[in-house]
């Protein structure tokens, strides 16, 4: 407790311990960081992304979505906002795009390649 007996803040830039300032670590200003995304998500300011996916001969969806699911060689992964740029050869199963009009909306695939950039999400099928 503070002098004035308040709590400290949760959100300040450094911890004291004992009576000596500490610097916060990557670690926990990473940690700050993603709960304020979390915080912008559930509010007014939602976190989305560009999300298209499509084949030479059909457009299955275009438009914001929260995340998208997939399966690769791997094993299945999700793609978040702010995700870092990525690439994959997709295996069969299904694709779940969770768009920001709510719901799920699934597209069976038999495979593809997935494409991430900058909060841009490509899908092209049937290749």
């Amino acid at each position: 407790m503070s002098a004035d007996g308040r709590r400290p803040s949760a959100s300040s830039v450094e911890r004291v311990i004992g009576r000596q300032p500490v610097k916060r670590s990557k670690h926990e200003r990473e940690a700050d960081r993603a709960a304020g995304d979390y915080r912008k998500a559930t509010g007014n300011d939602k976190l989305t992304m560009r999300v298209r996916v499509y084949s030479p001969f059909r457009d299955y969806y275009d438009g914001a979505a929260f995340s998208i699911s997939a399966v690769n060689a791997t094993g299945p992964f999700d793609i978040l906002p702010r995700h870092h740029n990525f690439i994959s050869l997709l295996s069969g199963g299904e694709l779940v795009i969770r768009p920001t009009s709510g719901g799920e909306q699934k597209i069976v695939i038999s495979g593809g390649i997935m494409h991430v950039k900058a909060d841009q999400v490509i899908v092209f099928l049937d290749v």
